[in-house]
């Protein structure tokens, strides 16, 4: 493997609560515990997951959006989270957001012209009217909008249109990397082919290397190189994509498969109890997924399991051998 564009080094992050003025106590939400991964140049690496098992912090924290309570960020061997706002600005020309909701990222006082040169007049200063003008328009036949939407608003466009306008947005000063937050899912389904080609084809043309975040494992399966799968703020398996559908070792990862509706039922041989999710405030101090695993013992509940590899697998569970 070439060195990853991307990697994280035990990164994790702690939102304070607001406590009781009588209290004494200062309890924190767990959002990322300790998470590794490295994200190879070219690739589209996912992450899924539950909502709430932090998908969107670690992309924010990856992105600069949300600085990180504890660990290490790098961008091509640089460690980039603990610089200031005027150092990591050229970094920030390389490393660009699609967010989820195309309805609330895109500002509706500024037309489509004004929203995409803000980040080349903000990030780019040395280019000129001109060069912003014709910028802005290759990017816009690059994400199949048209140039006349240039004077229009946000809420003259579909959301497929205005999704594609978020990914021009995105990729108008040129980034290498792109942290794409479930960018179809506030979708309808006929429009989220549209928007998962136009992503591969950008990625083919410009070199794109994607954080893909999302709970469809569908379009996982057909799109990423690797995913990530999270639980309560730490990866509980890191794989191949076929490696993961064919052969998923954690027995949350089987969960989530066996939710997918099929004919010829789920992958454990006795009764799944569903349990309840742990409280991300004061985590159990063995396997958080204990309390829902039907493979569950003494030492799961004891013990927290870290991530190895097996057969080309990370997985952190004591039952996978």
């Amino acid at each position: 493997m070439t060195a990853p564009i991307v990697e994280t080094k035990g990164i994790e992050v702690r939102f304070p609560l607001p406590t009781h003025f009588l209290s004494s106590e200062k309890p924190v939400l767990h959002a990322l515990n300790t998470v590794d991964v490295a994200i190879q140049p070219g690739e589209s690496f996912c992450v899924v997951g539950e909502s709430g098992c932090g998908k969107t912090t670690l992309g924010r924290a990856i992105i600069g959006l949300q600085t990180p309570t504890s660990g290490e960020v790098h961008f091509r061997g640089t460690r980039i989270d603990e610089m200031d706002e005027t150092t990591r600005k050229p970094i920030r020309r390389d490393m660009q957001m699609v967010f989820q909701n195309p309805y609330a990222s895109l500002n509706p006082r500024r037309n489509v012209f004004d929203t995409l040169a803000e980040p080349i007049r903000h990030l780019m200063p040395e280019k000129s009217n001109s060069d912003v003008r014709t910028q802005v328009e290759a990017v816009l036949d690059a994400t199949g909008c048209d140039p006349s939407w240039q004077r229009r608003l946000p809420h003259e466009f579909s959301g497929g249109q205005r999704q594609r306008i978020a990914i021009a947005r995105a990729l108008v000063t040129n980034p290498a990397f792109i942290v794409a937050d479930e960018p179809i899912s506030a979708l309808d389904v006929s429009i989220q082919a549209q928007i998962l080609n136009l992503l591969t084809d950008l990625q083919e043309e410009r070199g794109l290397t994607y954080l893909f975040i999302t709970h469809d494992l569908s379009v996982v399966e057909h799109f990423g190189t690797r995913v990530a799968v999270m639980y309560l703020g730490q990866v509980m398996e890191l794989a191949e994509t076929e490696a993961l559908f064919a052969r998923p070792k954690h027995p949350y990862t089987r969960l989530l498969l066996d939710a997918i509706p099929k004919l010829d039922g789920g992958s454990f041989d006795k009764p799944r109890q569903p349990g309840e999710l742990p409280d991300p405030v004061n985590l159990p101090e063995g396997c958080p997924f204990a309390p829902r695993c039907p493979l569950a013992d003494a030492r799961c509940r004891s013990e927290r399991p870290k991530l190895r590899q097996i057969d080309g697998t990370n997985v952190a569970c004591h039952h996978t051998k």
